[in-house]
């Protein structure tokens, strides 16, 4: 299973907190202010496969819905995880998600340790050996 994360949300502050303990925990993690630059980055031949997603979902040019779906249409993402981290806490965004696959969804704000704990149910956990080698 590969570990890379993707992160999607305008905020800076989400995303550099998440980068950082994402880092810290061993995943290796790409960083996107919207949808449209998260799928141009996973279009290229050499982009590593996600073993998750964290979507937002009041993103600008494509709202977080938009996004999981053209995800969920990709063939090589089949495998890859998704989740939504979002302000939004109805119940009909909650129903949407589940309805287009994402199989968590949580609510801002977050602590750390709650994301965490959610992508370590969704992807296998680092060895300290090679955390070792992706710090290097």
């Amino acid at each position: 299973m590969h570990s890379c994360i993707v992160v999607i949300d305008d905020s800076l502050v989400i995303r550099k907190i998440l980068d950082v303990a994402l880092r810290r925990a061993g995943y290796e993690v790409q960083c996107f202010p919207d949808g449209v630059e998260a799928l141009r980055w996973l279009a290229r031949p050499e982009a590593d496969i996600p073993a998750l997603v964290l979507v937002d979902l009041g993103l600008p040019k494509l709202d977080g819905y938009e996004v999981i779906r053209l995800l969920k249409a990709r063939p090589s993402l089949q495998d890859t995880s998704l989740v939504i981290l979002s302000a939004r806490d109805g119940v009909l965004d909650r129903l949407k998600g589940r309805l287009l696959g994402v199989q968590t969804y949580l609510t801002k704000p977050f602590k750390t340790e709650q994301v965490l704990s959610v992508i370590r149910a969704y992807v296998d956990v680092p060895t300290p050996e090679s955390r070792w080698l992706w710090q290097a």
